[in-house]
């Protein structure tokens, strides 16, 4: 580390919260109000000292950047996907941050440049999100939504393919969602309201001025939001309307987009349903799919008439040990999206006469302790369908499968130059916590990296919303693995891996649980007890890492997870990265006018409730600090960010700062120019940004050098 230098203090102005009979003093609730003019000098000089006191590390950040950046091609592209008569694909392009959006006439040919992202930017390698890219059904026109401050309030533009020239139509305020009608004369787009929450379908008509657009559908709930898709078959655009814990949908015919939207099911607390639509055929009615929980904790499949959406009846009873995610309709199977064991799988079944389920076949991820799910863009009448594959070591690969048969066939695989699979490990475990539960932790590293103790390691944690951190591929982490680090990904109750009741037992008066699951998984990894705060404490076997460089990391909730691991077992940590963490518990659950506090009551709970206010108070990390000496901390912010906004990590570290004790080292990286939630969008930006973290992470497990080999 570099000298020291003095952190900058943070103004106090103290404001009392009463609630329940608590006095809550809070020192930096002015920071609330971003525009007060204290408070852009001080995360400005938070950043200068992030600056200055990483200075030491700009070698190795750059040695990590120049790594990964190795890995990458320079010009790649996707897998090509049709669209009717026409193929798709996207390609990156050697020194550009961004992809382009490819047209092609057949599945060989070079195509044409329909987008260029980078085109985008307001400034050369300026950021630039793309979040909507739908193709017109006459594959003439591209719907494309743009973001370019990371604010995730999109431009709805409207591109001629055949010319590559903007339409005049334009949307200034869409959201992440839109659908085509059949006849491609109408567009279908979300808007949000001022709390950043999608709450309007409108439909477009393509030629128009956007101030003659039709809105189609608003939901005046703040506890929902709302998105809009197609069926696969094209045939019906779907509105789905959810909360955390139940969900309406309208259906509109794609054939009719002035259609009064028909309800398929109306609302019902704590019950959740998503469809899909099978066409008419030889003795086989026109059907909505249907995968719910209704009568089913772990959900069921149903199905019902398109003239009587509401008339379900069983179409596959749940089965045990599983979760059925998602139904997809194809002209003759049905492909579902289920978890089994804490891990992802496809079922392919036949679609016999009458809408009954005939043969059925499985389809795997077959690589150790890998993950599979349906890549985008499938076509209805097929008798295909495109899955990916990977895993931590395994760099994404994906496959045409048969849905008769099951067979596969590799499309393509992720080339990773200079990278070599078989020279690195996987699997999946299972660390035990004081309630008995057995947390899964995938574990990667070299194979020469041996798990006798002595290797430091890295974890990562989420564990909110039911989401499923599947093992995925990154190419920056092999630089850490080539280092002799062991990455563990635990999987933690309030995320979704293991199914309903995973996420059940891991959210509102549960949500402790998440925090000492993973706390238990780096004890197991430590060779200690579940509940061992720190040292090596009693286990039945020997470590498996080196107790003192553990190092934990985790983004928004999963940010959240790191500091309330901290606080469950504060000297376990050698460091702690909490990327945009989501802290002040109390204070943002208490504030309406925060974009998602209403409709996320139902996750982590209503501080105006008693009970729910007792345990969000017992854990919040902005109202419960971690005790002195802490280990190295690293957390992050960004300034547009409008899902934990910036204040909120902001006032975590002007507190941690006010009741730190000499020896106590905290970094405060706050993105002050245009950056998104998960960090920066451009492909080597993102490098860039992700090689700071694994310099911050190496240095504080004594790892500053070259790779061993």
């Amino acid at each position: 580390m570099p000298e020291h230098t003095e952190p900058p203090i943070a103004p106090t102005e103290p404001m009392m919260r009463s609630l329940h009979g608590v006095e809550i003093v809070d020192d930096y609730a002015w920071m609330r109000d971003t525009s007060d003019p204290r408070f852009l000098p001080y995360v400005r000089a938070e950043r200068a000292r992030y600056d200055r006191m990483t200075g030491h590390l700009t070698n190795l950040r750059d040695a990590l950047s120049a790594e990964t950046a190795h890995r990458l091609v320079p010009t790649d592209d996707s897998v090509r996907w049709r669209r009717g008569s026409q193929f798709y694909y996207m390609k990156s392009v050697t020194g550009s941050e961004y992809e382009q959006f490819v047209s092609s006439r057949n599945a060989a040919e070079t195509g044409r440049v329909v987008l260029d992202d980078a085109d985008l930017a307001t400034e050369p390698d300026g950021y630039v999100a793309v979040e909507v890219r739908e193709v017109s059904p006459d594959n003439r026109v591209l719907a494309y939504a743009y973001d370019t401050d990371g604010d995730e309030v999109y431009t709805l533009r409207f591109r001629d393919i055949a010319t590559g020239s903007d339409l005049p139509d334009i949307v200034d305020r869409a959201s992440e969602t839109g659908a085509w009608s059949s006849d491609s004369s109408a567009f279908f787009y979300t808007v949000h309201d001022d709390r950043y929450r999608p709450y309007q379908v409108w439909r477009h008509a393509i030629g128009t001025d956007g101030s003659a657009d039709v809105l189609v559908y608003q939901e005046d709930d703040a506890r929902f939001d709302l998105g809009v898709r197609t069926t696969t078959s094209g045939d019906y655009i779907v509105i789905e309307i959810e909360s955390r814990n139940s969900a309406e949908c309208y259906a509109i015919p794609a054939d009719r987009p002035a259609a009064t939207p028909t309800l398929v099911r109306r609302r019902e607390p704590g019950i959740e349903y998503r469809v899909d639509h099978v066409r008419s055929a030889d003795g086989v009615p026109a059907s909505f799919v249907i995968a719910t929980n209704l009568g089913a904790t772990e959900f069921r499949l149903m199905a019902a008439p398109v003239e009587a959406p509401g008339d379900w009846r069983e179409l596959a009873a749940g089965r045990p040990g599983e979760r059925l995610v998602a139904a997809h309709a194809f002209a003759d199977h049905l492909v579902l999206e289920l978890r089994r064991d804490g891990f992802p799988l496809l079922r392919v079944a036949d679609i016999a006469s009458g809408l009954t389920l005939g043969a059925e076949r499985e389809i795997r991820a077959d690589v150790d302790a890998g993950r599979i799910g349906l890549a985008e863009h499938q076509e209805y009448d097929v008798g295909t369908i495109l899955v990916e594959v990977e895993s931590i070591i395994e760099p994404p690969a994906w496959f045409d499968v048969d849905l008769s048969t099951g067979t596969r066939v590799l499309r393509k695989r992720t080339d990773v130059p200079g990278y070599d699979r078989t020279a690195y490990r996987t699997e999946r475990h299972h660390a035990p916590t004081a309630d008995g539960t057995l947390v899964p932790v995938t574990l990667a590293r070299r194979a020469d990296t041996p798990l006798d103790g002595t290797a430091p390691c890295l974890m990562w944690g989420y564990g909110a919303y039911e989401s499923c951190d599947d093992p995925w591929f990154d190419p920056g982490l092999v630089s850490l693995l080539d280092r002799g680090v062991v990455y563990a990904l635990t999987s933690p109750r309030g995320g979704g891996e293991n199914g309903r009741h995973w996420w059940l037992d891991g959210h509102l008066a549960t949500k402790s649980n998440t925090f000492t699951d993973h706390a238990a998984a780096a004890n197991w990894l430590a060779g200690a007890a579940p509940d061992a705060v720190g040292g090596t404490g009693s286990a039945d076997h020997a470590p498996l890492v080196d107790p003192t460089r553990i190092v934990t990391r985790g983004l928004s909730a999963g940010g959240l997870l790191q500091a309330a691991a901290l606080n469950v077992a504060p000297r376990r940590w050698c460091a702690v990265v909490a990327e945009v963490p989501f802290v002040d518990v109390i204070g943002s659950m208490s504030d309406p006018s925060i974009p998602l506090t209403i409709n996320e009551w139902e996750e982590w709970g209503d501080p105006r409730q008693p009970d729910e206010f007792a345990y969000l108070y017992a854990y919040s990390p902005y109202d419960n600090l971690p005790p002195s000496p802490r280990p190295r901390l690293l957390v992050t912010a960004a300034l547009h960010d409008p899902r934990v906004l910036v204040h909120e990590p902001t006032k975590w570290v002007a507190k941690l700062r006010a009741t730190a004790k000499p020896g106590d080292e905290l970094l405060f990286r706050v993105e002050l120019g245009a950056g998104a939630h998960t960090g920066p969008a451009g492909r080597y930006a993102h490098v860039r940004y992700e090689a700071e973290v694994y310099a911050f992470v190496l240095s504080a497990m004594g790892l500053s050098g070259l790779p061993a080999s």
